[in-house]
């Protein structure tokens, strides 16, 4: 959809189109809005303070929304985001499981990363780093990888419907 159009959807269609970039009720309340934007890096700016005032509980609703590294899931965001993971090797797939499951019982909740465009050694290798994280350091990480999903999710929002 064009911008125009995002910024004169009725409240409840904008929010459902948000939902859909991000799980975040809070978030998609708040873009929502903040309508209208004008453009689409006046909607960009938005998002990401909305996503920067979100509180923590509100984060893990986010989290929730996201499959982890290297599962199926049904949300076509997910599956092209990654597309780099679906043809790894079987060791490769096999490591990004078990890394999934130290990062999930260190942290609590699933490991997040942009992963557009990326192959499934690098989410890996990124995985392992993080894993030396203080859970304070990897919730700023968790919070910039989610404001790069969502903006590259909000681009293809308006590219694509």
């Amino acid at each position: 959809m064009r911008m125009a159009e995002f910024d004169q959807l009725p409240p409840a269609d904008a929010e459902a189109a948000l939902l859909a970039c991000c799980a975040s009720p809070e978030w998609a309340r708040r873009v929502a809005a903040a309508r209208p934007y004008g453009s689409p890096d006046a909607l960009l700016a938005g998002a990401a303070a909305a996503l920067a005032d979100l509180a923590e509980p509100e984060v893990d609703l986010a989290l929730a929304g996201h499959p982890r590294i290297g599962e199926r899931s049904r949300h076509a965001s997910s599956v092209r985001e990654q597309s780099g993971v679906a043809a790894a090797p079987d060791a490769v797939k096999a490591a990004l499981v078990e890394g999934n499951r130290e990062y999930e019982a260190r942290f609590g909740h699933v490991y997040l990363v942009c992963a557009d465009g990326r192959p499934a050694e690098e989410l890996l290798a990124v995985l392992r780093s993080r894993l030396g994280n203080d859970p304070a350091t990897e919730r700023a990480v968790l919070r910039a990888e989610l404001a790069k999903i969502n903006r590259i999710r909000l681009g293809r929002m308006l590219e694509d419907a």
